[in-house]
């Protein structure tokens, strides 16, 4: 059963192929480390280290996260981690100890960090991407196993499409969605998804980054039409106001803006 959607190729779509003019990560400069190299489709897979850590206290060592995910040197695919993800990663790094627990689905995951980053914070975790796009899965399931989580769930989701795998996910806590909001004509189709997922649980949120790309481009009107609404979260209130995320290059000099999606009758709070 598929719901309504918009040109027919933008189902295919996905974060994590599409084709970037440059890459949004260059290799050895914020910790690659590539112990053992791996062919993925003859290409190379090399793992990127963040490091997120909190200021410590007087006299005791701040709380550390290490995080490795796989990335694929080759311009014909999207898997690297864009800007946004390092964002909305710091924002659950931040907001951690309210996490375990919590049903998590990050949906256009690509290589996960934001939803590795959820799972190694003690929440119950499901990585989602195009089911159409394989490769795409196999690269989220990459990022688990270098990261030691065999407990998250990767599954195939296209979004605007009510697949058996969409109905029998659990009702969520939280919605990951990382950059998703890239093509415009993909946004009625993310958000047929997302109202889906929100009418099994009406308090959900989606927490989700998006990069400034056009004054043109605007969500307000959409979310309106599907009874949503949504704050912006200054970067400032969660550390991420600055270049340098997690001892990485990102996001760099790029326009971020973190944004909590809700139904627009609930009440939306945040901390």
């Amino acid at each position: 059963m598929a719901a309504p959607r918009g040109p027919a190729d933008s189902r295919t779509r996905s974060l994590a192929a599409r084709r970037p003019s440059l890459p949004p990560v260059v290799p050895g400069a914020s910790g690659v480390a590539s112990p053992g190299e791996r062919g993925f489709q003859g290409l190379v897979i090399r793992a990127q280290r963040f490091r997120f850590s909190e200021e410590p206290d007087p006299g005791s060592e701040g709380a550390v996260l290490e995080v490795h995910v796989p990335q694929v040197l080759h311009l014909q695919y999207g898997m690297y981690v864009w800007p946004c993800a390092v964002v909305l990663a710091q924002y659950l790094w931040f907001h951690r100890r309210s996490l375990p627990g919590k049903a998590v689905l990050e949906i256009g995951a690509g290589v996960s960090l934001p939803g590795i980053v959820a799972a190694k914070c003690g929440a119950k975790v499901i990585l989602s991407d195009n089911s159409e796009l394989p490769h795409c899965l196999d690269i989220c399931q990459q990022s688990c196993q270098m990261n030691k989580l065999p407990q998250v769930c990767v599954v195939g989701l296209t979004w605007g499409l009510i697949s058996p795998d969409l109905l029998a996910l659990p009702p969520q806590d939280i919605i990951l969605a990382s950059d998703v909001f890239f093509e415009p004509e993909d946004f009625e189709n993310i958000l047929t998804t997302v109202y889906f997922l929100m009418e099994r649980n009406p308090k959900v949120q989606v927490w989700s980054t998006y990069q400034v790309r056009s004054a043109d481009w605007s969500l307000e009107a959409l979310l309106y039409k599907w009874d949503m609404k949504c704050i912006c979260i200054p970067l400032e209130s969660f550390d991420a106001d600055k270049g340098d995320l997690a001892e990485s290059a990102l996001p760099g000099r790029h326009t971020i803006e973190m944004l909590i999606i809700s139904f627009a009758k609930d009440s939306l709070t945040y901390t």
